[in-house]
């Protein structure tokens, strides 16, 4: 059984000073009145109690200033668990973290998108049990699961709601019955959201920074961070700059708009354009029939980076195009970085950083007022099911903020 939520007197002071001392990684109790506004004798007492559930730990001195050293404290990593999964189109991403967000264990495997969901979810549901098992990792101490993915969907119902990868999936319960199966509770969200949240957890963006975060998988999706919240928007499917129409006499999208960035830009579209190049295709072996689209995009971006002119040709076409793109979010959001996050970066990554940054910096609106960084993440291509726990650990340990 999971742990029992640990805010039972008081949730918003007891998630603000926590999120605190993870953010902080040691900080005093005098710190954290004057960051809190708080009282020292109401300090001392919220994290008296969290010491008492494990959460947090004293670590030693703090420098000494000219009066008496105060103790530090500091959050216990090995307190608490939880676990985010990355259901891809053509591949499956699990991953462990500890409660300051650091992954403790991965595993990935292919397959869920030839499968039912009633076929994909027990096989998602073994590979967890297996992999919190040879971690070593004490269920009693996993808090839940953050299952994350494509949209659109109902965050709150734990239902996609779209006919992807089949139409079995269209309005599937996938975080009831993924819960079922593990005996945990599960969280559903949005890939991009998942990820753009895990850069602020892990400590790369500034507390109180805007940013945005262009997320390539198989698909293009976006997530823009405010002072540490996700920007949701009515139903938590904000920012979706990959069906951002970028040319209205386009074709039509599945999506039902027309001449979405996906379509020009995306892995898919790559492939797609590489393979009507025959010269292209038969020098870096591309497979018309193969559906692991992420692998056929890695061997044009490889190519790319290693000097092809067609393959670079391709990389720097999609590379604008996703430049026009954060060029959009900057007008919109008016954000301080863009990080780059997904599998899709992995090979090709420098290749957009560098293009996307030439973009931003020539027609981003407020170039004046303030520069946009363009940024890697710092969680790599495993960023969503990073996020996905990273998710579980705010709504668990910050709830009320």
């Amino acid at each position: 059984m999971a742990p029992s939520p640990i805010w039972a007197s008081r949730p918003r002071t007891r998630g603000l000073v926590l999120d605190l001392i993870r953010s902080a990684r040691t900080i005093t109790r005098i710190e954290l009145a004057e960051a809190t506004g708080l009282t020292g004798a109401t300090i001392s007492e919220v994290v008296r109690e969290l010491m008492g559930d494990g959460l947090v730990v004293e670590a030693g001195r703090s420098a000494p200033t000219g009066g008496k050293p105060r103790t530090l404290v500091q959050l216990n990593p090995l307190a608490r668990y939880s676990v985010g999964v990355q259901l891809e189109r053509n591949t499956c991403v699990i991953v462990v973290v500890d409660l300051a967000g650091r992954p403790v264990a991965r595993t990935s495997f292919q397959g869920v998108a030839t499968m039912p969901p009633d076929q994909a979810l027990p096989l998602v549901a073994s590979q967890v049990d297996t992999l919190l098992a040879t971690a070593a990792v004490d269920r009693d101490k996993v808090l839940g699961l953050g299952l994350v993915s494509y949209g659109p969907q109902d965050r709150r119902a734990g239902v996609l709601l779209t006919p992807q990868p089949t139409d079995e999936w269209l309005d599937y319960p996938v975080a009831h019955r993924l819960s079922h199966h593990l005996g945990l509770p599960v969280l559903l969200d949005n890939d991009a959201a998942a990820a753009a949240i895990g850069e602020y957890w892990m400590g790369a963006m500034d507390p109180r920074c805007t940013y945005g975060c262009i997320y390539m998988a198989t698909g293009i999706g976006g997530g823009v961070v405010v002072a540490g919240e996700i920007y949701r928007g009515t139903s938590s499917n904000s920012v979706e700059i990959g069906h951002i129409s970028i040319d209205v006499h386009g074709d039509p999208c599945t999506c039902g708009n027309v001449g979405c960035l996906e379509n020009y830009a995306g892995p898919s579209a790559l492939v797609r354009q590489a393979l009507a190049t025959p010269e292209l295709a038969q020098r870096l072996a591309l497979d018309p029939a193969e559906t692991d689209l992420l692998t056929e995009f890695a061997r044009i971006a490889a190519a790319a980076n290693a000097g092809d002119p067609a393959a670079r040709g391709l990389v720097e076409q999609s590379a604008r195009y996703l430049g026009a793109a954060a060029v959009t979010m900057t007008s919109l959001f008016d954000v301080d970085a863009i990080v780059l996050a997904g599998p899709s970066f992995a090979v090709g990554g420098s290749i957009y950083q560098a293009v996307i940054q030439q973009e931003v910096d020539r027609r981003t609106f407020a170039r004046r007022a303030h520069p946009v960084r363009v940024v890697p993440s710092v969680n790599g291509s495993d960023a969503a099911a990073i996020g996905g726990a990273v998710l579980v650990l705010r709504s668990e340990l910050t709830v009320g903020r």
